[in-house]
């Protein structure tokens, strides 16, 4: 006697396609965080390396520095002065110097004392955002707590103080 199956693969189709279903919507928002990632990672290191190349850059005075403000502006804003990613500004993004102090020592913040002169030319000049960028998946019917995006890029001073 043979038992009769319809309707199962529906049934099962039914359970099976909202899960397949919410995956997909996780992987392409777990792709998107992470592109969105990337992009401010390279918006950040075309910010430092402009800084550690350009001339006359006050370290005393970084945040007031016309050359790295002009730097930061340029790294987040489009050939128009439009912003490539919405709400990060040049306040967003901190600017810090290192020095090496010793030949086995790392790197470490350098003293600048007797500020306007330099007492050390950095080593490194290091951008980051502190406060992270915030980012919030949007999976349906699913409420995730936003991500904070804290890149932070290190590169070699260049230029001259």
């Amino acid at each position: 006697m043979r038992k009769r199956c319809s309707g199962n693969m529906a049934i099962e189709a039914a359970l099976f396609i909202p899960v397949l279903v919410l995956l997909i919507v996780g992987m392409i928002q777990f792709g998107k965080i992470t592109y969105q990632y990337y992009v401010i990672k390279k918006m950040v290191y075309a910010a430092a390396r402009q800084i550690s190349l350009i001339q006359g850059v006050n370290f005393c005075d970084l945040a007031n520095d016309v050359n790295a403000q002009a730097a930061l502006a340029l790294a987040l804003n489009d050939s128009t002065g439009a912003p490539l990613i919405a709400n990060l500004t040049p306040a967003n993004l901190q600017i810090a110097t290192y020095c090496i102090t010793g030949p086995d020592a790392p790197p470490a913040p350098c003293e600048n004392p007797g500020c306007p002169t330099i007492a050390q030319r950095p080593d490194f000049v290091v951008v980051s955002i502190p406060e992270g960028y915030q980012v919030r998946p949007r999976i349906p019917f699913i409420d995730l707590q936003p991500i904070l995006l804290r890149p932070a890029v290190t590169v070699p001073f260049g230029g001259l103080s």
